[in-house]
């Protein structure tokens, strides 16, 4: 109304302003009545437009550039896409390998294509990456070739660099050693991370283990690896006769062509087989795959199946808007469920991926434990609803404008010019495929969405993925199918909540504990303890020392390089905390806080804490069966601790920790159990947590028992 106003207001002074020539012509009472009339129109129908979506045209003409290709004598294919607009050029050799079953030594082609650039015949990787830094370039490799890209004038440089990376490579074996040791680090961050869980157990779920797709990296298979195994990768499939150069940026054809050949024209090209795998299938009925994370206060779901989508067919558009639809954007149907109509999550998302070989349909989301049930029974409607009601004409409208913007806004990468060459050389795509994208994307009906929704939307045969809380999540979800039960690298377990654990309680496990580390009256017999630890973050040594005396008398100290980065002292009343040279007395809640950290063996003094135990069942942890004991302290909040069904000594503690407005785990992993004084102690404690960018490990230098601790030690002043 405020519009109409405005429009109203500005015919009247529009009018007034105008010279009075409509005397001659019936008067200015008529020409302002006019005017009046006029604006109101333009105000109604601009009012109308804007709760109106615009009736849709033809499909915009877009232009894509031909990029320029030439293959070499020796089979390697070059794709030169030129843009002026900075002075800057970057090249990918990009060698086609075909899926590889790894087996035993999976993750040795990303290790033999990270070596690729760690050294030379001729450089080390200092010179290297020296010579990388002193012309501002970007340069990395992978399983697949390289990656590199500076300013113009030094292209001659980097690709000279390029070519001696690829045919000269050293494998040098320190370089190797590094590389093992970092992937290691990551495998060991990754066990922790929902996300990275659900990613790897999702893989052997649609594609299955012998399938190249379906291997999972592990712990035990880069053990396997060796200097030689990168070798023979490089050997056997870095070829150029099903390679590509794709070389982008201020450069011509007839500038690319002799440096092409130059630096790539002597790569020996030879034979590269290619085995045929089984097409994976996805399940004959829905069922329900957990893994169990204890602790988590979250569910990350994924439902998910392999598809049958090849590049190039027209069931790709039309599985894009059908994908976008359903949860390719953030005007997503499930993104308007999941997020803004029920606030589950703060992001729902799909995706409907085609690949030569096995393509993929996942929906995903990360929800609160208790809305779990609900969220994947959202999940199954929305697909469902796809299935049986067309989509509507505006919606459809709107999403195809949302797909024709992004695509045009791709166009102004040259990178994104070479990809679609490239990837009409590589699945022989019709030349003109992506010239005519738009003029298919604008013909998809809502036929052509319901034939596509009951094609690869399959809510009656999917993979409901689900890495969660199992004592808080599992049993609820039975409703969707049988539940199966995977370890974190997609390992299928048999679970039997065991006869022992029937016949046992929280309790009786607590007290077998403590009956495996020494027994209560050796227990009881510990006046103080003092221990020093060693451990590295970072590439930076740490020394954590913890010192504790009772009943509740506690100081700890962090060090690094002989500088103290953190420091705590508790008298038993009051405390300070401090890092870095600043320290501030302890808050009542930090008091609360540190006095349960403070006793010594706290088991044994549960019910004089207010604490209560409750035996959830039995989990297989590493390959161990474990008793699962959830402890409640008097403010309510839960440790989660796991426990050796043989042994019974403590394998893992899970704590929920509040940072900020964020609650997130942090587990600990206790191993390498030795007897100090008759009382065993794990020598060995590994934490790990969204806080921690790598798993922290603890090792034990020194224990000292009843040593005669001075109470001076835990002085506040």
């Amino acid at each position: 109304m405020k519009k109409i106003l405005f429009f109203l207001l500005f015919g009247v002074l529009f009018s007034q302003c105008t010279p009075k020539i409509s005397d001659a012509v019936g008067g200015a009472k008529d020409t302002v009545k006019d005017a009046v009339e006029d604006a109101a129109t333009a105000a109604i129908n601009q009012e109308t437009f804007r709760h109106s979506a615009p009736t849709p045209g033809p499909a915009p003409v877009i232009k894509v550039k031909d990029a320029a290709n030439f293959t070499l004598a020796n089979g390697l294919k070059i794709i030169v896409s030129e843009n002026n607009k900075l002075p800057v050029v970057s090249f990918q050799v990009f060698v086609d390998v075909p899926p590889l079953a790894e087996g035993d030594q999976a993750g040795a082609a990303s290790i033999a294509g990270d070596l690729l650039s760690r050294g030379t015949t001729t450089k080390k990787k200092a010179e290297i990456d020296e010579a990388v830094d002193f012309i501002g370039a970007d340069f990395s490799s992978y399983s697949s070739g390289i990656y590199a890209s500076s300013l113009k004038k030094h292209t001659e440089t980097l690709m000279a660099l390029a070519a001696d990376v690829l045919l000269n490579p050293a494998f040098p074996r320190e370089e190797f050693e590094k590389i093992k040791t970092q992937t290691l680090s990551g495998l060991a961050s990754n066990k922790d991370d929902p996300n990275a869980i659900a990613s790897n157990v999702a893989s052997v779920l649609n594609y299955g283990k012998d399938h190249p797709y379906g291997e999972v990296v592990t712990e035990e298979t880069v053990g396997n690896i060796t200097l030689q195994s990168a070798k023979n990768y490089y050997n056997t499939y870095m070829k150029p006769n099903i390679g590509y150069v794709i070389i982008v940026g201020d450069i011509s054809a007839a500038e690319a062509k002799p440096l092409a050949e130059k630096y790539f024209g002597g790569w020996g090209k030879g034979t590269v087989t290619k085995k045929e795998y089984a097409m994976p299938k996805a399940p004959a009925k829905t069922q329900v795959d957990f893994v169990s994370k204890s602790g988590a206060v979250q569910s990350v779901i994924n439902v998910t199946y392999p598809v049958d989508l090849k590049p190039g067919t027209d069931d790709v558009i039309q599985g894009r808007v059908l994908n976008t639809i359903i949860g390719g954007y953030f005007g997503s149907r499930l993104m308007q469920n999941l997020r803004e109509d029920k606030a589950y999550t703060y992001g729902a998302r799909s995706s409907l991926s085609y690949d030569p070989y096995v393509g993929v349909f996942k929906a995903n989301a990360s929800v609160r434990n208790d809305v779990t049930q609900g969220s994947i029974q959202e999940f199954l409607n929305e697909m469902n609803r796809l299935r049986t009601e067309k989509v509507s004409e505006k919606e459809l409208t709107s999403v195809k404008n949302f797909i024709t913007g992004s695509f045009a806004r791709s166009l102004e990468d040259g990178q994104t010019v070479a990809r679609f060459a490239r990837n009409i050389a590589r699945y022989n795509l019709p030349a003109d495929y992506y010239a005519t994208y738009l003029e298919k994307l604008n013909a998809v009906t809502a036929d052509d969405i319901m034939a596509m929704a009951q094609k690869y939307l399959k809510p009656n045969n999917a993979h409901i993925l689900v890495v969660g809380n199992k004592g808080e999540v599992a049993e609820t979800l039975s409703e969707f199918g049988e539940i199966n039960y995977y370890d974190t690298n997609g390992n299928k377990l048999i679970v039997e909540e065991s006869t022992a654990a029937a016949n046992m309680t929280a309790n009786m496990v607590i007290d077998k504990y403590l009956s495996a580390i020494g027994g209560k009256e050796k227990l009881m017999a510990v006046k103080d303890l003092s221990m020093t630890m060693g451990a590295e973050m970072m590439g930076q040594p740490l020394e954590m020392t913890l010192i504790q005396k009772a009943p509740n008398k506690v100081m700890t100290k962090l060090t690094s390089q002989g500088m103290t980065m953190q420091e705590s002292v508790f008298d038993g009343t009051k405390g300070k905390q401090g890092q870095m040279g600043q320290s501030a007395m302890m808050s009542p809640k930090d008091i609360a806080r540190v006095k349960k950290q403070a006793t010594l063996f706290p088991e044994m003094k549960m019910e004089e804490m207010g604490s209560t135990a409750k035996l959830v069942g039995t989990e297989q942890l590493d390959g161990k069966n474990a008793y699962v004991v959830e402890i409640t302290d008097a403010e309510g909040k839960k440790t989660t601790n796991f426990f050796d069904t043989k042994s019974f000594l403590k394998l893992r503690e899970i704590n929920v920790i509040e940072a900020g407005d964020q609650t997130m785990t942090l587990t600990k992993d206790m191993s390498d159990y030795k007897a100090v004084d008759g009382v065993l102690f794990p020598h060995t404690n590994t934490t790990s947590g969204p806080t921690l960018p790598a798993p922290l490990v603890m090792t034990v230098k020194e224990i000292k028992i009843n040593s005669g601790v001075a109470d001076s030690v835990f002085s506040v002043e």
